[in-house]
């Protein structure tokens, strides 16, 4: 399968979870994937949430979010992204799911602490504060997946 198919479908899957698998012919995964994203997005507000966060209102998006809910937004995402990347060829690395179990928990790690954690003086909430905190989980995960790689050899 070309690159440009495999950038395809994780970016579908980065858009919807579930879109990748569909693409890659997994039709119940895909559909399961889809559903939890669907049941976890409307338990926990996610949608309105990320409307206060984007229009500068982080006290909303703090007092409108479910974290209960939530919490399990950041594994089934970066799970369905993964998926869809191996799935499609794209896990040829050895680890090469590590940047996205990082990703994934230095996210749900970023939205603990949202509510009170303030970076700078600045609060950022549920959403933007989980998408700094990325940065560093994939960045960890690049360097510990590299290191494997090396002890292997």
């Amino acid at each position: 399968m070309s690159k440009e198919r495999r950038i395809e479908k994780v970016l579908w899957s980065i858009a919807l979870p579930g879109f990748g698998q569909l693409l890659n012919g997994k039709f119940l995964k895909g559909l399961l994937l889809i559903g939890l994203e669907f049941l976890i997005n409307v338990q926990s507000n996610f949608n309105k949430v990320i409307i206060y966060s984007f229009q500068g209102d982080i006290q909303s998006a703090i007092n409108h979010v479910n974290y209960e809910w939530l919490m399990f937004y950041p594994c089934l995402y970066f799970f369905s992204i993964w998926d869809a990347f191996k799935d499609a060829g794209g896990a040829k690395k050895h680890y090469s799911f590590l940047p996205f179990v990082f990703g994934a928990y230095f996210v749900t790690t970023g939205l603990i602490y949202s509510s009170r954690l303030k970076l700078f003086g600045v609060l950022f909430g549920p959403v933007w504060l989980p998408m700094l905190f990325l940065i560093p989980g994939l960045l960890i995960g690049l360097v510990i997946q590299k290191i494997m790689i090396q002890t292997l050899k």
